[in-house]
């Protein structure tokens, strides 16, 4: 196996190269932070490792603050659209699978559930590879007893299902978008300005884009209600959501990629949205004085 779990044509080698992080070492040590926060679930999605646009290092803080009783990754967790086309896996998105890793074999009830673009690992549906469960769907059961229906999501996208040459388009132009995006992004950096997603912006402003959300949203939250159940978790979308529809629960975890946010569901049956942006900006301005006393 290689380290980066990819043969010499940079394709994945076997699934099992994948699941094997945990015996290895990861490149950024796990950060032992006293503020670690848990909850009862945790679910994330649309990470897209093996693509620029991928928050790693975001969410690489993320995973060393929080911990939890259950995780799901609820699809495109690492992009077979891209890697296809050009490889590109940085010792960053290792660690972030080490530290997914490392999660199953601490005890951490972990289910991942395939994407469109990493549907690759659809063929192993059913299959528990070092502790992480592979399922195409899953019901979960929160705290206060209310079943959620928890998959990706493409399975309601007309686009995806239908017309998959549009898809490829789209997600060409989106990755060209997140080009610009990270270059607005390395600018506010440099002038100390906390992270904003220059693509959510945008689709947030334009017409067409709001609407297709809304009609998923709705046509998602249908088919979880038709199912008996109380509502739905998933991704796909890149858009973070908690809202009822016709008295289905339906929530959207986001995604790591712009808005870098994740569902959590805390001891009492409470669900959250996390925006992991925000929550390091609250903690770099509640260091500051701490450094400036220091100095």
């Amino acid at each position: 196996m290689t380290t980066d779990a990819t043969d010499a044509t940079g394709h994945f080698a076997d699934v099992t190269d994948l699941f094997d992080f945990a015996n290895s070492r990861p490149h950024r040590p796990e950060q032992a932070s006293s503020d670690r926060r848990r909850y009862r679930t945790i679910w994330i999605s649309d990470v897209h490792l093996g693509t620029r646009g991928c928050n790693a290092d975001m969410l690489i803080d993320f995973l060393d603050h929080v911990d939890s009783d259950t995780m799901y990754l609820v699809g495109d967790i690492i992009d077979g659209w891209q890697l296809k086309k050009r490889f590109f896996w940085p010792a960053a998105h290792n660690d972030v699978i080490w530290r997914l890793m490392k999660r199953a074999r601490r005890g951490t009830r972990m289910v991942y559930i395939p994407g469109n673009h990493d549907e690759m690992f659809r063929q192993f549906a059913g299959l528990d590879f070092g502790g992480i469960r592979i399922r195409r769907k899953a019901v979960h059961e929160t705290a206060d007893g209310r079943r959620l229906l928890v998959l990706h999501g493409d399975e309601f996208d007309a686009i995806t299902l239908s017309h998959r040459w549009l898809a490829h388009v789209g997600d060409a132009a989106y990755t060209a978008l997140m080009t610009l995006n990270r270059a607005v992004s390395a600018v506010r950096r440099k002038f100390g300005m906390p992270y904003w997603s220059l693509s959510k912006h945008a689709k947030a402003k334009v017409k067409n884009a709001v609407a297709f959300i809304s009609r998923f949203e709705e046509i998602v939250a249908e088919a979880a209600g038709s199912r008996g159940v109380d509502g739905v978790v998933c991704g796909h979308i890149h858009t973070a959501e908690i809202r009822e529809i016709a008295g289905v629960a339906y929530y959207n975890d986001g995604d790591w990629v712009e808005g870098c946010t994740a569902l959590v569901e805390h001891f009492d049956g409470t669900m959250e949205i996390l925006h992991w942006a925000d929550e390091i900006a609250r903690r770099e301005t509640a260091d500051e004085p701490l450094a400036l006393a220091a100095a």
